[in-house]
């Protein structure tokens, strides 16, 4: 969890899996929860109220409730009324009878800290609701917190219990600082996000850090963004779209106000220009999905709840909430525009060979269509295009095949148009003499 072979185990365990490293060494297409994922109640029912189209599929949905019952359960649940009754509501599948159930478990201990969480998430229809409960929320988990501190070293028991209330702490501190960011509160947003990540070091799998960013890039405090980048823009660290581009945001930043395609064609890229291009070409290496999205050439969603690294899911989230500020430095989506596509002459098999990653998975498309809603047209890469002997192939057998059934069903119709045909050539000799 803490990064490497040999770290001491961390206070709390929000990811089963791997250590960081071997995800870095080994491109499979393994399934992440979305650092800014929104908000069930506030904001993708209200999307499904607004435009009837469900925005989350069930496959994201049921990785959803998995998550939920690893973060807020544990083998001590059984001790607490409370807590058994938000078992089961994690559990369940129809979102009254879950709410419903937190309901029930606020009847029962007031201070339950799980059951404001599920009501911020799924009750609350506007995002100060949201902020309210998970006000209440924080109150009851940071009391419960203080206490499994002090008795974790009894049993086993108790440091599963330390592990649950401590996921429970760290989930509803970042919802909240989320909270702040989406009502405006810029720079408490940032506080909270800073604050969480120096009192929860070993936390890094959560990528509280790709909040940081957003929140950062918001208020274009671009020296602080930049420091960010050089702590987690690292070779052990594994990657994220959110990472690679904004790294060339930054670098295109300071050359894209006087970039000219036609100049640089003239008298060639500066040192700056070719830092920049090289950072576009890397980034899009990683995911290149991202471009069409950022330059509007593909409509967006609402990022799902899960994404995949590399695939098109990535770049929806990426794209979602990043575009505004591509927008906003002068210049950054032309420079885009003019070089991602570069990227491509330089690895011409990236399911075989990458150029500064790995391969380009191939099993990116199949995950990429479980998460996202079935009115997306899912991005595809490479793109599988067939040579033209097959396609003329194709046609040719089409074409003799509709000739032979028309023949078959019409014979006679057939017998005057093949004798109409004939006499053409016949009327042109005809013509000519």
């Amino acid at each position: 969890i803490g990064g490497v072979e040999n770290s001491p185990p961390a206070p709390a365990a929000f990811s089963a899996g791997e250590n960081e490293t071997s995800r870095q060494n080994m491109p499979e297409c393994k399934v992440w929860r979305n650092p800014l994922n929104l908000f069930r109640g506030a904001e993708y029912s209200r999307y499904m109220w607004v435009t009837g189209k469900e925005p989350l599929t069930y496959y994201d949905m049921n990785l959803s409730a998995q998550d939920h019952q690893n973060f807020f359960t544990c083998d001590t649940d059984a001790l607490r009324p409370s807590d058994t009754v938000m078992q089961k509501a994690w559990r369940e599948r129809n979102p009254q009878a879950r709410i419903k159930a937190a309901h029930q478990a606020l009847e029962l201990n007031n201070d339950c800290a799980t059951a404001y969480v599920l009501l911020a998430e799924e009750e609350a229809t506007t995002i100060v609701d949201a902020e309210r409960y998970f006000k209440q929320a924080l109150k009851a988990g940071e009391m419960i917190y203080r206490k499994s501190q002090n008795c974790h070293s009894q049993s086993p028991q108790h440091e599963a219990q330390l592990r649950r209330d401590t996921n429970v702490l760290v989930y509803v501190k970042r919802r909240l600082a989320m909270c702040a960011r989406k009502l405006g509160r810029i720079r408490e947003a940032v506080k909270m996000m800073r604050d969480l990540m120096k009192e929860f070091p070993l936390l890094s799998m959560l990528n509280i850090h790709e909040n940081l960013l957003e929140a950062l890039l918001e208020l274009q405090a671009y020296a602080d963004v930049q420091a960010v980048l050089a702590k987690y823009d690292d070779i052990s660290l594994p990657k994220s779209a959110a990472i690679c581009y904004t790294a060339a945001l930054l670098k295109a930043r300071a050359v894209s106000e006087r970039f000219s395609p036609e100049t640089a064609s003239k008298r060639g890229l500066s040192t700056a220009e070719i830092n920049a291009v090289e950072a576009i070409h890397r980034a899009v290496e990683f995911n290149p999905h991202v471009p069409k999205y950022l330059l509007e050439m593909k409509s967006l969603v609402l990022p799902p709840e899960h994404i995949l690294k590399r695939g098109d899911s990535e770049a929806v989230a990426y794209a979602f909430f990043h575009l505004q500020h591509w927008k906003r430095i002068e210049g950054a989506l032309n420079l885009l525009h003019c070089t991602w596509e570069g990227t491509f002459r330089m690895i011409p098999y990236p399911l075989e060979k990458g150029h500064l990653f790995y391969p380009y998975p191939s099993c990116t498309e199949t995950a990429d269509r479980e998460l996202l809603p079935t009115f997306h047209e899912v991005s595809v890469y490479p793109q599988k295009e067939l040579p033209f002997f097959i396609h003329f192939t194709a046609g040719l057998c089409s074409f003799s095949a509709m000739l032979a059934l028309l023949t078959h069903q019409f014979p006679e119709l057939m017998v005057v148009f093949a004798k109409a045909v004939s006499v053409v050539p016949v009327l042109g000799d005809l013509w000519e003499s």
